[in-house]
């Protein structure tokens, strides 16, 4: 006697759950985002805000904030804030200039001098897998471990959901979270001069490397400025995966991720001809 598993086939048949397969043998920055604006996408950054207006991120389609609640507990408004500390505005730049008809939205959970909670950055990376975002940008993390239960059972969601997390190595050599876990895209920075070239790390837990040294960045006031960190490599990234999701809608996180893996500069293909990847131009200085 037999019985049906949890998590089993059970009684479907192998040809029910058949699946066309993606050629990866041949995925090259080409096949992966050649040609791609990033338009239909929906990316969210899960920052500081976003500053309205600013020339170098254009149009944001919604701007919400985290606030305590009057039971204490945070909650998700919208807002017209905009940006407290200019570090979700320098994201949301990065990911315009990659990526530049996606559709921006953003969600504050730190405040000024980059203050902020686990409880806010939960709630705000709640709100974002809900709302089925495809791209969420997190160019922050924690290294509070009462925190990691949940966090990792968020990011486990919006991986089954095909919301792909883009998260952001620590600057210092410590733990902090969720750019740890697998079911995100971790990123560091490299100080190449190429804005558009990106590396596959294979050493984990860090998976990619991108431009995050020396970079320009859009800030307050309308301002532009130049600054370096590995939260300014993740929104390229993100920027990245917009491109290859506007291209190849319905990829899995685990399937980009793939792409991502394939179409680095340093992987190479016996077929793969030697050479710099192509990416996207940086603008002009001015």
């Amino acid at each position: 006697m037999t019985s049906a598993l949890s998590w089993g086939l059970g009684d479907r048949r192998p040809d029910d759950i058949e699946v066309p397969a993606e050629t990866m043998g041949g995925v090259t920055p080409e096949w992966a985002w050649g040609g791609s604006t990033g338009r239909g996408v929906r990316v969210c950054v899960v920052d500081s805000g976003v500053e309205h207006g600013h020339v170098m991120v254009g149009h944001v389609a919604s701007a919400h904030r985290v606030v305590e609640g009057d039971d204490g507990h945070p909650l998700v408004r919208p807002s017209d804030a905009g940006d407290l500390c200019g570090h979700g505005t320098a994201c949301a730049g990065i990911i315009r200039e990659v990526a530049p008809d996606c559709e921006l939205h953003s969600v504050q959970v730190i405040g000024e001098r980059f203050t902020g909670s686990g409880d806010f950055l939960l709630a705000g990376l709640r709100w974002a897998v809900e709302q089925g975002f495809d791209v969420i940008n997190m160019s922050l993390s924690t290294t509070h471990t009462r925190f990691v239960r949940e966090l990792h059972e968020l990011a486990d969601e919006a991986y089954f959901r095909r919301a792909v997390v883009v998260a952001s190595a620590h600057n210092s050599p410590v733990v902090s979270f969720p750019w740890r876990f697998c079911s995100v895209v971790s990123v560091g920075s490299h100080k190449e001069d190429d804005p558009g070239l990106y590396f596959y790390n294979p050493r984990p837990p860090v998976e990619f490397y991108a431009k995050g040294q020396d970079v320009r960045v859009a800030w307050l006031d309308n301002c532009v400025t130049r600054t370096t960190g590995n939260s300014f490599a993740t929104p390229r990234m993100a920027g990245l995966c917009a491109l290859i999701l506007a291209k190849h809608p319905g990829l899995t996180v685990f399937q980009l991720k793939t792409v991502l893996y394939l179409a680095a500069a340093n992987v190479r293909s016996p077929q793969a001809r030697p050479g710099t990847r192509p990416g996207p131009e940086t603008p002009t200085e001015k």
